[in-house]
């Protein structure tokens, strides 16, 4: 395949596809993905098998959302799928008909059917050979779409299961399209370094800005140390080294590298704003608990700077995941060690101001919200071995009306209590979306 050639479309018509950026759902999916227009009917989550726990497997829990319905709240169909493989993120193809997840240890792929039944996901097809296909990838984390296939990014190799890793392409039947590696110091591809940036070959999430042709990935740490129980790893001083501190601007279309800026203390999650001239992406570093822009300055040139603190650095609360609203307004900002959610005024996005907060629980990982900003939902699971010990280790699913001002609690799902597991990524589907 030519690798200006992807999915069947030329860079010329994703060019001609970019009016369409504003099809999402959740806000910041996909560009690519087509838009829940009303109330989301059901939220998928990608949850971890816990040892003792029900079948112990990892699973596709179904929940129910619609507003009328009698079992609105709770959990309608959940589907295991063998083993614990440290299920972990999950995206959906650009159609929206399949969801694609990971296994974060085993290297699995698994494939759901949504739209044959979006109440009942079905298991559609596993990879079993990511590894081999990718050419020695390991740790299958974010899954984006793109037309016609799935970007899915790596955190680690099948070498020393350090943090140096890949993108790998999949066309929409699960077929290997490509490998592409994250650019080293050794090897950096025609990628430049900016102010003093070492390209470490780390990788983590990936997000597009289709009318500028850019891709941005970041940085986290290898399969040594996500797999490793969290307390030890705080006191091996070599594993506390291992962790990423770039983040890559690629060109979109060629997949070739272009700028490497340095951002240290693990940047995680890329998140790109929806307006027309919004020229900018957020991510934060889990290490340092810095809010980071990186964006296109008046020359045309892409920079990355710090613009805000999350929480008290020293007490190092670990920023995960975060979400942009619709309005390009404002941003929610999660932190798993204090189990706090912060919400950041963005409008002018060199300077963010915090203007609210709250204690989701002793741990909070993943935030999703509605399309109209009136939702917010969150859970828990951050890894098996970094989740919290004894009464800590809280796993739920838990919806939020936001007026604008607080977060009131719609409703809240126990994971431990219903055998479920630990709770981990959250996606919004209806039916609406595959209606004749």
């Amino acid at each position: 395949m030519n690798r200006r050639e992807f999915g069947g479309l030329s860079a010329a018509a994703l060019a001609m596809a970019a009016p369409f950026r504003a099809f999402a759902d959740e806000t910041c999916q996909s560009p690519y993905m087509p838009k829940i227009t009303g109330q989301e009917e059901f939220v998928y989550v990608w949850t971890l098998g816990v040892e003792g726990m029900g079948d112990e497997q990892d699973k596709m829990v179904t929940v129910d959302l619609r507003p009328d319905s009698p079992t609105r709240g709770e959990v309608i169909h959940s589907l295991s799928v063998g083993g614990r493989n440290e299920a972990h993120h999950g995206g959906f193809s650009a159609d929206r008909r399949y969801f694609w997840t990971g296994g974060l240890d085993t290297n699995r792929i698994f494939i759901f059917d949504i739209h044959s039944d979006p109440a009942a996901p079905k298991l559609h097809k596993v990879i079993e050979t990511f590894v081999t296909d990718s050419g020695g990838v390991v740790g299958p984390h974010t899954f984006f779409a793109l037309p016609g296939s799935m970007m899915i990014t790596g955190l680690s190799n099948q070498d020393d299961h350090g943090g140096r890793t890949a993108l790998v392409e999949y066309n929409d039947d699960g077929d290997y399209v490509a490998t592409y590696w994250m650019p080293t110091a050794d090897d950096m591809q025609g990628a430049v370094a900016v102010d003093g940036a070492v390209a470490d070959g780390y990788g983590y999430d990936i997000r597009a800005l289709i009318r500028k042709n850019v891709m941005l990935t970041s940085s986290f740490t290898g399969w040594s140390n996500y797999m490793m129980d969290f307390g030890q790893m705080l006191q091996d001083a070599e594993a506390m080294k291992r962790f990423g501190n770039s983040m890559v601007l690629w060109d979109l279309h060629t997949r070739q590298p272009r700028k490497v800026f340095n951002v240290p203390g693990a940047p995680l999650e890329v998140r790109f704003p929806w307006g027309p001239n919004a020229n900018y992406a957020f991510s934060t570093t889990a290490l340092t608990s810095q809010l980071w822009l990186i964006y296109e300055d008046d020359d045309g040139e892409w920079q990355a700077k710090s613009v805000a603190d999350i929480g008290n650095p020293e007490d190092i609360p670990l920023p995960v995941d975060i979400s942009i609203a619709a309005d390009d307004q404002t941003l929610w900002v999660n932190s798993f060690m204090d189990g706090k959610t912060r919400l950041f005024d963005i409008s002018d996005p060199h300077n963010p101001v915090q203007i609210y907060e709250k204690t989701i629980d002793r741990q909070v990982n993943m935030v999703s919200q509605s399309w109209d900003g009136k939702r917010v939902y969150f859970s828990s699971s951050l890894l098996a071995n970094w989740d919290k010990k004894g009464d800590d280790d809280v796993q739920y699913l838990r919806a939020y009306n936001w007026d604008g001002k607080e977060l009131v609690e719609d409703f809240n799902i126990d994971f431990y209590a219903a055998d479920l597991g630990r709770a981990h990524i959250m996606r919004f589907g209806s039916a609406a979306l595959y209606s004749a």
